[in-house]
Order: C-alpha cells, then structure tokens, then sequence
C-alpha cells in the first residue's frame, strides 16, 4: 500500500522536527560540559584556590566537582526517565531543558573565591549538581525521540545526530574558548572572560526551547499508551543496562580523555600552552565529527557490532602509540595534529552507531529510563572521573602513560561486550 503524498511530507517534517528538537538541548548541554572541561585551569584558580592560581592540587578539586556532576547524572536518568516513560518524551524533555539552562547560566553569574571565600566552590558543586541531573534527563529522551521517529532502516543515522551534538557542542565551546584565550590577556580571561561561555546559554537554551515546544509526541509512546498498562521486565531491564555500561565504557572513558581532559592533560603535564592545548582539542574533535554520521550511517548497512568493535579495538592498538607521539620533543606539530585528529576519528566510530544500539536494547516501556541511565552510569564513572583518576595518578606515579592505559584498558572490556551484540539488531523494529 503506498503513502499518501501529504502524509508522508508530514512524517518527513516530523522526522525532521524530532532531530532538531532531540539534538539542540544536547548540543547545548555539550556545549557547556566542554567549555568546563577547557577552561579547567581558570576555574580552578577562581573557585578552588584562595591565591588565584592553578596548581595541581586545585585542578584536582575541579576534577572532582567535574566528577560529581556525572555522578548526578544517574539520579536524573532515574527520576526523569520515569517520568518520560510514562507521560511522554515531549513534556519531560522541555522540563530538563530548563533546569540545564538555568543551572548553566548560574555558573557564569556566580561569586568567586576572591569574593566569598570558601563557599565559592561549594555554590559551584551545586550548581554542577542541577546541571549533571538535567544532563541524566537529557540523553535517553533525545535518543528516545530521534530513534522511534526514525524509519527503521536509518535509526543508526538518526541516532548518529545525537552523537554528533556532542562533538558540535565540544567543538563550538573549544573554538570560543581559544577565541577568548587569543583575544584576551590573561588577567581579562581569568577575571571575566571564562563567564562569556556559561552566559550564552541562555540564548542558546531559549531557542532550543522554542524548538521542542513544536515538537510532536513519538508514534512508539503514543501506542503503548494506548494499549493495556504492563510494565516492563526490571530483571531483564537492569542486565540490558549492565551490559550496555560494558558496551559504552570504552566510548566514555576515550571520549573524555581524548576531547575534554586533553587540554589541561597538555598543559599541567607535556607543557603547552593554552592556545595550543585548544587548538589540539579542536583537531580532536574535529576528527570525532567528521567520523560520527558516516559510522551512524554504515551500522544501518552492516550492523551495529562490527563498526563499533572496530573503534574500541583501534583504540586499543593506537593508544600509546599515538600518546607517544605527543609526548616527543621532537615530533613535528603536523604529526601531533594528525595524532589527535585520529583519536578523535575511533572515538566517531563508537559514537555514530552508538545511540541507535541503546535504543534497540529495552522496550519503549522503558526506553527512556534504560537507555538513559546505561548512558549516564557509563559516563559517571568513565567520563566523570576520567579527569580526576588520570591527573591523580599521574600526580602519585609520575606516570605520563596513564591517560594511554586508562582508555586502552576501558576499549579492551568494551571490545568483549559489544562482540556480544547480535548480528541483525539493526533490523529488527523497535520493541514496545
């Protein structure tokens, strides 16, 4: 039986409207995880240290405010997903987009340790806290809305868009923060500058916003809802979300090592500068980007399990290699942008098929909530404290190799759970 012409224009628009919708409150919420992540330094000199300056004991206490945001991640996974799960995707994303725009904004509006004394970094932690349960909110709803939108022969494509928000929204928080570093004298960025990021969420989040106020409900949830209430299977829920944090762990801890922690690693231990820190992590995720959609778009053709082994396995092999390499004096600055443009290049091939392979993990029961705190779990403990673990262990081993063994080590568990994936989940529709 063939589609109308009007009808399926409108599916097309719907589809095109939950990509949107789905990856603008992503993109901001990426956008704004980086931007912390880059200018960890200043942040460090402003809230954690009563003398206005970076050292490693400080950094090591913005890594852990970093870390705790992710560990409120799950908290909001939770609560939120349940709520996604049963009134909807609609409603529950444009709740989460408000606390994220919120709790950003406040970051750039907040006193600093010069003015408040002690309490500068506690206000800070609690403000990371609001944004790291908006943050848990976030994912399993925008993956949940691209996915059931999409036709089932491109979930990997659509869910690919997901992917892509982050290394937008890392890259676009990386190119301001070099723009602010190169603009600005160094007292204007550490007194003011560093605020510029945070503030412009507000316009970014209100536009977002407008988008998901025009967004429709999923065909998935809306058919479930109509049928008889039977709630899912917590048992086989919670061994797919176990099993999901082994499939993800290696994209989360390569990930953040590769495209956020990369600045401050670069600084604090190899001793660049920070013009040349970003511009590092810029070539990163610029090769994180470019892998995302063309990795998305394979796994619909070939299944998810091949591309993504692919990425964790390269990981593995290429790690110290390529860490090496930035560690030599006399490299050549073209070889260590090609070095990290190839990280972020395997990190795309885990990311692109990434979301898709969750989605296809639980029931539209509880999709929401699974796939979100599988995500967010995986990040607490991989991403979250990737920063923390490395600059701690490199502080007591004196060790420059631990970012190289901490990703190779978490891509080695990934490898051996994603070979548990099954050939055909690609092509099977989406369970209700």
């Amino acid at each position: 039986m063939s589609t109308a012409p009007g009808t399926a224009t409108l599916d097309v628009r719907r589809h095109r409207r939950s990509l949107v919708a789905g990856t603008v409150g992503n993109f901001v919420e990426w956008y704004e995880f980086g931007a912390y992540g880059f200018f960890a330094t200043v942040i460090a000199a402003n809230f954690f240290s009563a003398t206005s300056t970076s050292d490693a004991e400080s950094l090591i206490k913005t890594y852990a405010s970093f870390a705790l945001a992710f560990f409120f991640r799950p908290i909001g996974a939770a609560v939120f997903g349940r709520v996604g799960d049963r009134i909807g995707r609609r409603p529950t994303l444009i709740l989460v987009l408000l606390l994220m725009t919120l709790s950003t904004t406040l970051i750039g509006l907040l006193p600093t340790y010069a003015t408040v004394g002690a309490a500068a970094p506690w206000l800070l932690t609690l403000v990371r806290a609001l944004q790291g349960l908006s943050a848990g909110g976030e994912f399993g709803g925008a993956v949940a809305i691209m996915t059931e939108f999409a036709p089932k022969t491109k979930r990997g494509l659509y869910g690919a868009w997901q992917s892509l928000t982050v290394a937008l929204g890392l890259l676009v928080g990386a190119g301001l923060a070099a723009i602010l570093g190169t603009a600005l004298s160094k007292e204007a960025l550490y007194d003011w500058g560093w605020r510029v990021p945070f503030l412009l969420a507000l316009p970014l989040g209100l536009v977002a916003l407008w988008l998901r106020l025009r967004l429709d409900e999923t065909p998935n949830f809306a058919r479930v809802q109509q049928e008889p209430q039977q709630p899912a299977d917590k048992a086989e829920v919670a061994k797919a979300i176990a099993l999901g944090i082994g499939r993800l762990m290696g994209w989360s801890a390569a990930g953040y090592t590769f495209l956020v922690v990369m600045p401050s690693y670069l600084q604090a231990t190899l001793n660049a500068t920070f013009q040349q820190a970003l511009v590092a992590t810029v070539l990163a995720n610029f090769g994180f980007a470019v892998s995302i959609m063309p990795a998305g778009w394979l796994s619909d053709r070939i299944g998810r399990r091949p591309v993504m082994v692919t990425g964790a396995a390269l990981v593995v092999v290429l790690a110290f290699p390529l860490m090496n390499l930035l560690q030599d004096k006399e490299s050549s600055t073209a070889a260590k942008g090609i070095a990290v443009f190839v990280a972020g290049l395997v990190v795309g091939l885990m990311a692109g098929p990434g979301p898709a392979m969750l989605a296809e993990m639980f029931p539209t029961r509880a999709r929401y909530t699974g796939l979100g705190l599988a995500y967010s779990l995986s990040n607490a403990v991989f991403s979250g404290c990737a920063g923390l673990i490395i600059t701690e262990l490199i502080k007591r081993t004196k060790n420059v190799d631990i970012p190289a063994w901490y990703v190779m080590i978490t891509c080695a568990v990934s490898v051996l759970a994603l070979l548990t994936l099954r050939g055909d989940d690609h092509r099977r529709e989406l369970r209700d």
